[in-house]
């Protein structure tokens, strides 16, 4: 989206930098999450990088299903755009789009209830709109934002930033035009961090050189338990939960707790009298039991390559109808007719 604007990148970080983000981004009150949010328009996006793990799920994606249900219009796009900042293998890059719109699929996205598309699928239709600027990496999230007139937006703590460059930019174009942009809210609820399997303190990454240190979404039953009774713990045997002592058992506990919908204490309670051992095939147990349907749901979906381009041609078609008219007064505003 091509705005006219009397910024270039640098300028832009420095709104960042020289504001009181915090301040500003929650001015309206600090967004949870919950169902008494008003209803507004959703946007946001994940990169093509293959199969999720489990510290995606719980961390985002389960969140991303429960706002369907909270929100007028939820958009999500794989963002496809963004991976290419980094060499991609043609091939490879076409199937981590096809994995990722069956990983989304499967965990509860549901394209009556959303809006699911490829974000290149929206760009390659419009014509003369792009420049390099736009390609640069945090303009492009903050100009997707923009394009839909979103009024919310999931972001971790660490996409803070990132969001308030959108907020800057809606702010610079209806200071000079108009009000016409929302100012996009952060959507931050409770974020559940998983921790590596061999290094508690690490997060959970697909890029983790050690095979043992990731749960994928799918992983077979035998996988999660194979990695689970590896997890790093220690040399004391009760379970507890002390993040900053026993960072190893507390990622079991915390884990345990969101696959299962448990508290972290009542995890614990039921873990009493277990040695660690014995409480990991109970941790294993939890999270197969969770992501068994997941699993196997994006294999039925895998199968069928001609069904998921069918499902995001149409997600862009309706993607496509709300940035249009935006597109159109854009135009008109800035004086292109």
């Amino acid at each position: 989206m091509a705005l006219s604007m009397k910024c270039n990148v640098k300028s832009v970080f420095r709104f960042i930098h020289k504001s009181n983000f915090y301040r500003r981004l929650f001015k309206a009150g600090k967004a949870t999450g919950t169902t008494s949010l008003p209803k507004g328009q959703v946007f946001s996006g994940i990169q093509p990088t293959g199969v999720p793990h489990l510290g995606n799920y719980l961390g985002a994606l389960e969140s991303w299903v429960a706002l369907q249900d909270e929100y007028s219009t939820v958009m999500y796009s794989i963002v496809d755009l963004h991976s290419i900042t980094q060499p991609q293998d043609p091939q490879m890059l076409r199937d981590n789009i096809l994995d990722m719109a069956a990983s989304l699929l499967a965990c509860g996205i549901d394209p009556t209830r959303s809006i699911l598309f490829q974000q290149s699928q929206m760009k390659s239709k419009q014509k003369n709109e792009g420049s390099v600027g736009l390609y640069t990496y945090p303009v492009l999230q903050a100009a997707d934002i923009l394009l839909y007139k979103s009024t919310h937006v999931p972001v971790g703590e660490d996409q803070i930033q990132h969001l308030e460059l959108a907020q800057d930019l809606a702010r610079i174009f209806n200071n000079q035009y108009g009000e016409f942009f929302p100012e996009p809210r952060a959507l931050l609820s409770v974020t559940r961090k998983v921790k590596s399997l061999r290094d508690p303190s690490s997060k959970m990454s697909k890029s983790d050189p050690q095979k043992l240190s990731t749960v994928f979404l799918t992983d077979t039953p035998d996988d999660i338990v194979f990695k689970i009774r590896r997890a790093v713990t220690d040399f004391t045997s009760e379970v507890t939960y002390e993040p900053e002592s026993r960072p190893g058992v507390s990622n079991l506990v915390s884990m345990h707790a969101a696959v299962s919908g448990q508290s972290v204490a009542e995890v614990v309670r039921l873990a009493a009298g277990m040695d660690t051992g014995q409480y990991k095939n109970v941790v294993a147990e939890a999270i197969v039991q969770k992501l068994q349907p997941i699993r196997l749901e994006i294999q039925r979906l895998r199968a069928d390559r001609g069904h998921l381009e069918s499902l995001l041609a149409k997600g862009a078609e309706k993607a496509r109808s709300l940035a249009a008219p935006v597109m159109t007064e854009v135009r008109k505003l800035v004086g292109f007719y």
